[in-house]
């Protein structure tokens, strides 16, 4: 079975490095993601490239690190907003429409939560007519966020609702399922024409912890009680939210929580009709 990861980390921002390090179970490199694609199945793969709120440093395709490996030439990337850098320099606007006429950017990823604005709130709307001009995916951080700093009232799926309607002809992608609430997310891509949700970060840790979650029934039901509810299993898609889990079990993971009769959508198809360069760069 052919899989794209959707939804994965990889810059020279220090965070990740140090959670890989943390973690104990990833090389944190062109290599050693090469040899987790390659031992999971992997074909493609799309970074969600990450601003940084201390330097305002925005960030689309992380050439840095990739070219590190000449052979790692099966990635895409959603360029990364910050939306105070979105409101204090005009230019910014113009680097990250530079950023999506290349080849390699194939959608936009906003960090709900991590920044103090309503997905709804104004100062994105120059963001969603880019979506809109250049016919690529908005990727939203929701649910849980990584540091006690976030703010959930800002990162809570039901506001993807109002953005969705304001914006019917923009795609959206509920990132990591909105998880804890999923159950808000179910309804969302079910009555959402243009609202996808991503796999992505409902697990972190080495293989022994995605292994104690995944036989751990009450969390594997509370996930599987979502995509159930909303029997949208084409529009769910595949992502590991790499580094924080090891690409492999998070894999089966996955496999384990979706009825195989979806594997081939939910891990390869979807994001296919999803992303739009996607098919190009695989030859599909």
């Amino acid at each position: 079975m052919k899989i794209i990861d959707a939804h994965f980390h990889f810059s020279n921002i220090s965070g990740f490095k140090e959670t890989a390090k943390g973690i104990g179970h990833v090389t944190y490199s062109a290599q050693g993601l090469r040899k987790e694609f390659e031992q999971a199945g992997v074909i493609a793969g799309i970074i969600m490239s990450t601003p940084t709120r201390e330097d305002y440093q925005t960030v689309g395709y992380p050439t840095e690190f990739i070219l590190e490996d000449g052979t790692l030439d099966c990635l895409l990337s959603c360029v990364g907003v910050n939306p105070e850098k979105l409101k204090d320099d005009p230019r910014e606007i113009h680097y990250i429409e530079q950023e999506l006429n290349k080849s390699t950017v194939t959608g936009i990823k906003i960090y709900a939560g991590y920044f103090p604005y309503y997905v709804y709130d104004p100062i994105y709307d120059p963001i969603y007519e880019l979506a809109r001009k250049y016919k690529v995916p908005v990727a939203i951080h929701c649910g849980d966020t990584q540091s006690y700093r976030g703010l959930l009232k800002y990162s809570h799926p039901l506001t993807i609702d109002e953005l969705a309607v304001q914006h019917q002809d923009v795609t959206f992608i509920i990132c990591h399922l909105g998880v804890p609430w999923t159950m808000d997310t179910a309804e969302l891509i079910a009555k959402n024409p243009n609202v996808y949700a991503d796999l992505s970060g409902l697990i972190a840790g080495n293989k022994e912890q995605v292994e104690k979650v995944k036989d751990t029934k009450l969390y594997v039901e509370h996930i599987q009680r979502g995509l159930v509810f909303a029997n949208r299993y084409d529009k769910v898609i595949f992502g590991s939210d790499w580094p924080l889990v090891p690409i492999g079990p998070y894999v089966d993971f996955i496999k384990h929580i979706i009825p195989q009769e979806y594997h081939d959508a939910v891990f390869y198809k979807n994001a296919l009709a999803v992303y739009p360069k996607l098919k190009k760069l695989i030859g599909s």
